[in-house]
């Protein structure tokens, strides 16, 4: 039985790097008794890192910082970020129109970093790459030749960004949907609007998020529990001075 879960766990861990399922179901599924495995995502300090470590202002330079910063601030599936047209940016209106699953359509809002960067990226990196191989679409993420970016594409940029930035972690083209779910929920987003934005038809396949990083745990312990610790000069040594 432990063959069988381990095979089809690996299986379907190649179907989600591909961004051909929204989760893994045998993740954290084991014949051990006991243990679960947690989605994998970026604690804060971690994203901070990773986007500062993108320097350079070469049009893939700016190209990459805008994909990351993209995809961090919507949560969007690689899948449709590759998809994403000139046609579905409002970024006047902070928002962007996303096309996921069945053609379902929803709005998702931009942050101020992921739009400026976006913005820069746009004016000046794809339209260099774009007028130097004389191509013409309305793909907003494109490669080194002008062309459409793939889900390919996308997952050896996030595996070499994160070689070059330093971190000890692997990656795959969900943990930054992971990590935007994870972050909106542990900074006190509801539940429903997080199934909305990230475009879940089922509220169950949003909970698989509702995990909490051990900084969050201890943030919690420590305001909720009364005797997390000790308050300063409350502690009366005379209390414990009496004579027989």
């Amino acid at each position: 039985i432990s063959r069988f879960l381990s095979s089809l766990r690996s299986f379907y861990q190649y179907l989600l790097e591909h961004d051909l399922v929204e989760e893994n179901p045998f993740a954290s599924i084991s014949y051990k008794k006991g243990q679960k495995r947690l989605p994998e995502f970026f604690y804060e300090d971690e994203m901070e890192k990773f986007i500062a470590s993108i320097g350079g202002n070469q049009p893939l330079d700016q190209r990459n910082r805008a994909l990351i910063e993209v995809l961090y601030a919507t949560g969007m599936r690689v899948s449709e970020l590759t998809e994403l047209t000139l046609q579905q940016l409002d970024l006047k209106n902070g928002v962007i129109l996303v096309i996921g699953k069945g053609s379902k359509e929803r709005y998702v809002p931009i942050g101020d970093f992921a739009t400026e960067a976006l913005q820069l990226y746009l004016e000046e990196s794809r339209t260099s790459l774009m007028s130097q191989y004389k191509k013409e679409h309305a793909s907003v993420f494109v490669n080194h030749l002008g062309d459409p970016i793939t889900t390919t594409g996308v997952r050896y940029i996030l595996n070499q960004l994160l070689q070059e930035s330093g971190l000890q972690l692997k990656i795959h083209p969900h943990m930054l949907r992971h990590t935007f779910a994870t972050h909106l929920l542990n900074n006190g987003a509801d539940m429903k609007t997080v199934q909305e934005l990230l475009g879940h038809v089922s509220l169950s396949s949003t909970q698989i998020y509702t995990h909490v990083t051990k900084d969050a745990l201890q943030q919690n312990y420590q305001l909720y529990f009364p005797r997390a610790k000790q308050e300063e000069d409350t502690f009366d040594a005379s209390k414990f001075n009496h004579k027989p």
